[in-house]
């Protein structure tokens, strides 16, 4: 993927060429790419940013214990997606996809949301399932695997849920989801459940356990521990902890995408790394450069998912991703013959596990 994250001028978007657009609501950010079609090869991701947009709108902030959107995360989603809509017409945005996750999917009232982002924005959001949402970040991540590894770990931590998908490799162009799993934890709803981002020990410590406690009946289907202890799997990691993980570990004075995604990280940099942050403040976590005011309240519970997840299996290595839902929507716009994904079973989670 060759990727320009900076506006190119206006007059470029009335080349003749199609301009392709992808909006990613979460429950935490707005995010949205617009990009040029490239032709396609084997193991790329073939399209060209030219235009990119993300904010921290915290639309699901409250949900889990309200059941509910709030007024003031409508109002600044909203903000945000007219950002979108603004980019999407000065781009002249021939064909888009615009999509909402764990959030929308919660909230009672979901439906007079979309009604408001339709008659305030023009944009038709999408509602997808859990098992789409996993299988589009897996086509956005494709062009990482190492395709001499039969089978792959790919797990996005995201503001609602956790999604893991354990993948089957066949070659560059086709993928097989053996299983999907999506676990009704993610950094914002692990905060809000626990009073808040300063996890003390024992809070870290438990939601680790309870993590692998929802993770077991997946393991114990597909036996990933053992294809682990053959040396047969690899991981990717796609999420704002793991890329912010990524940009500690390098210690950056700035994010930089380039340098973060792609970054192999070995389990044992990713353990000091959080433990690290957790004997930091709150205060001293956002003074990270990598991390700031807007993701330091959500680190330590991102940090604790990933952990279980590390510990449940034990693969010693993981690729981050800073990739994923935008660009697996992009692929299905621009490409959609390129990548065939076998769609896997979604696992049920018993929330009394």
């Amino acid at each position: 993927m060759r990727d320009e994250r900076r506006p190119a001028s206006h007059a470029a978007a009335g080349n003749g060429q199609q301009v392709f657009a992808a909006i990613d609501l979460g429950t935490n950010n707005c995010r949205m790419l617009v990009a040029w079609p490239t032709p396609p090869e084997p193991g790329r991701t073939e399209f060209r940013v030219i235009d990119s947009f993300s904010r921290i709108t915290r639309l699901g902030e409250g949900v889990s214990g309200t059941g509910r959107l709030s007024d003031d995360a409508m109002d600044r989603t909203i903000d945000a997606l007219k950002c979108c809509a603004d980019k999407m017409e000065r781009r002249r945005v021939s064909a888009s996809r615009q999509v909402a996750t764990e959030a929308c999917r919660r909230a009672a009232n979901c439906a007079e949301f979309l009604d408001r982002v339709t008659r305030e924005t023009g944009l038709s959001l999408e509602i997808i399932s859990a098992h789409e949402e996993a299988t589009l970040a897996l086509k956005g991540c494709a062009a990482l695997l190492d395709f001499a590894v039969p089978y792959a770990l790919i797990f996005d931590i995201g503001g609602g849920s956790t999604e893991v998908l354990f993948v089957e490799i066949a070659n560059a162009k086709s993928l097989a989801v053996k299983g999907c799993i999506s676990l009704p934890m993610g950094v914002v709803t692990v905060a809000e459940d626990c009073g808040g981002g300063d996890l003390c020990g024992r809070t870290y410590q438990a939601v680790q356990e309870r993590v692998q406690k929802l993770l077991e009946p997946f393991e114990a289907v597909h036996g990933i521990g053992d294809k682990i202890a053959g040396g047969v799997v690899q991981m990717i990691g796609t999420s704002g902890t793991v890329t912010t993980l990524g940009g500690l570990h390098l210690g950056l004075e700035r994010y930089d995408r380039a340098a973060v995604d792609g970054l192999m990280l070995d389990f044992d940099s990713l353990h000091a790394t959080t433990k690290s942050l957790c004997g930091k403040t709150l205060q001293q976590r956002a003074a990270e450069p990598c991390i700031g005011w807007q993701r330091a309240d959500l680190m330590l519970a991102g940090c604790a998912i990933l952990e279980a997840i590390c510990r449940m299996w034990p693969v010693g290595k993981l690729k981050v991703a800073d990739r994923g839902l935008r660009e697996g929507l992009l692929m299905d716009l621009i490409h959609p013959a390129t990548l065939h994904v076998a769609p896997g079973q979604m696992h049920p989670v018993n929330p009394l596990s």
